[in-house]
């Protein structure tokens, strides 16, 4: 492990090998980039032509929910108009069908872990002379993080980090990885207190956008982004942290608009694997209406479904402390009806501020894998359920504009975990193709 560790105050447990992904899978994730990069066009597209009343109007103000006006202002600047998040990474759980993408994350973490044990791993099967190619075999190699990564800043030489307090978990994990790029350009991890920025300089913001308030030189930051002096990724558009836009995709209001800029092959693509989702308004609803697939009249009816019915996540879109992590997510089917209840009735009465989505709950699939004991000196065999993390790095802009897999992390949680995150019990490991 480097000196400064990866992830500050957290363990995982230690796999003896990568975890394999099928030639299959493999080619799925590698196409996967280039239709979430289209994905995140047509969706900026949507927020930016609603705001214009060129598009359904009722988009733009459902996205810019519980956001300060200077927020609002900030993400309709035409000098950023045709901005990306230039890290790309959703969460996918393995099931019996294929895969699920849950979640779209544009401000990560894991980044420096993955390059860390992608680097790791590559350097123990060149070890290992039984295994030929190796360079093919861990998904991005040892340098597919750290140039994918680099490779965001284009032309510019010199790249502050901005680690927030909220972020500092991930503090070592970006001080590895600023050392592995140094020899090729000037980056180093900044303070949120650090303002010493150049005409020219780019930006890496490693902050959530409703954390702002505690963002000493976010002001500055915005200021010189607007002006032109600098290149700041991700660009500041808070609906690109919103949830919710999963429940755009699957409007039936919107399918024209979504077939249209991703085309039909993308849609399918994108629908297929990305779980039915709703957005819990309390508007009511006429009393002969419905809400599409669930044949409910009113969201208080949520709370009536039996626990078998409850097969669905109830969470916090964003904007929100609880919005990332395993924090503000409810699985129905593991909550009494009492509580599941309480969550319900929160979702409805925070609409105004902190909208909250439904999604349909597939349950992820059992793998077998291993972890090593140091304590026991011996190898633990665990069922366990996976999450997988690609990484895709955005290089060049507009048309140009290219998605590249610089590795895929593994989270294999013990097989009797609801909701599948990071944590201590969790084999964490990079992904291979077998």
């Amino acid at each position: 492990m480097p000196q400064s560790g990866l992830f500050a105050g957290h363990e995982w447990r230690i796999s003896p090998t990568p975890f394999p992904l099928g030639p299959r899978l493999g080619k799925e994730l590698e196409k996967l980039g280039r239709i979430l990069l289209q994905f995140y066009k047509a969706t900026n597209l949507l927020y930016r032509k609603s705001a214009e009343g060129k598009l359904p109007e009722w988009v733009a103000p459902l996205l810019d929910q519980g956001k300060p006006e200077s927020l609002v202002s900030l993400q309709r600047d035409q000098n950023l108009r045709h901005e990306l998040p230039r890290v790309i990474r959703p969460d996918i759980l393995l099931t019996e069908e294929g895969f699920s993408i849950t979640e779209l994350d544009s401000v990560p973490g894991g980044i420096g872990l993955t390059g860390w044990l992608n680097q790791c791993y590559q350097g123990l099967s060149q070890d290992d002379e039984s295994q030929a190619d190796s360079d093919a075999l861990i998904i991005g190699g040892a340098r597919g993080m750290i140039e994918g990564f680099s490779g965001i800043f284009g032309n510019h030489q010199r790249v502050h980090v901005i680690v927030s307090e909220e972020s500092e978990t991930y503090r070592p994990e970006m001080e590895w990885l600023c050392q592995q790029i140094a020899p090729q350009r000037d980056i180093q991890v900044r303070s949120t207190d650090f303002t010493e920025f150049q005409d020219g300089d780019a930006a890496y913001r490693f902050f959530e956008l409703f954390d702002l308030a505690n963002i000493n030189n976010a002001e500055e930051l915005f200021k010189r982004a607007r002006e032109n002096k600098l290149e700041l990724t991700p660009t500041p558009k808070s609906f690109f942290e919103e949830k919710l836009v999963f429940s755009l995709l699957w409007n039936r209001n919107l399918r024209e608009f979504w077939r249209q800029e991703l085309g039909q092959g993308f849609l399918r693509t994108l629908q297929n694997h990305i779980p039915y989702t709703w957005t819990i308004d309390p508007e009511p609803l006429p009393p002969h209406a419905a809400y599409p697939e669930l044949g409910l009249t009113d969201w208080q009816q949520l709370k009536t479904l039996s626990q078998k019915e409850r097969r669905l996540i109830l969470k916090i879109s964003g904007f929100a402390p609880e919005a990332w992590g395993a924090r503000g997510v409810h699985l129905g089917s593991d909550l009494s009806t009492e509580d599941w209840s309480l969550v319900v009735d929160q979702a409805m009465r925070r609409f105004e501020t902190n909208p909250h989505i439904l999604q349909r709950f597939t349950k992820p699939r059992t793998v077998e894998s291993n972890w090593f004991d140091f304590d026991a000196r011996e190898l633990v065999p665990m069922a366990g359920r996976v999450r997988l993390c690609p990484y895709y790095f955005v290089h060049g802009n507009g048309d140009q504009a290219r998605t590249k897999l610089g590795g895929c992390l593994a989270t294999i949680c013990p097989a009797d975990k609801k909701i599948i995150h990071g944590m201590s019990d969790a084999i964490m490991t990079p992904c291979s193709i077998n």
